[in-house]
């Protein structure tokens, strides 16, 4: 049974959900709001509108770790 706090929680993630929230995009990126924020503008992280709410997909989500890690991997490689 579902209580209205673990409803309420933006830390219990429901794994079926498509679109998340900026808030819930960033907690799981372990960033901040602001940040998560300024990823969405530089275009660093993509994210849709439904009608007037900012979403982001969460394969946008493992597609920015991915380039992160690529990233990572190749400067590591200069070194």
């Amino acid at each position: 049974m579902t209580t209205v706090a673990a409803t309420l929680d933006p830390t219990t993630a429901d794994p079926t959900l498509l679109l998340l929230t900026v808030e819930e995009a960033a907690r799981r990126l372990g960033i901040g709001r602001t940040t998560c924020f300024a990823l969405i503008a530089s275009g660093e992280l993509e994210s849709v509108k439904v009608g007037s709410l900012r979403r982001i997909p969460v394969d946008a989500l493992v597609a920015y770790v991915r380039r992160l890690r690529g990233a990572s991997a190749s400067s590591m490689g200069d070194a």
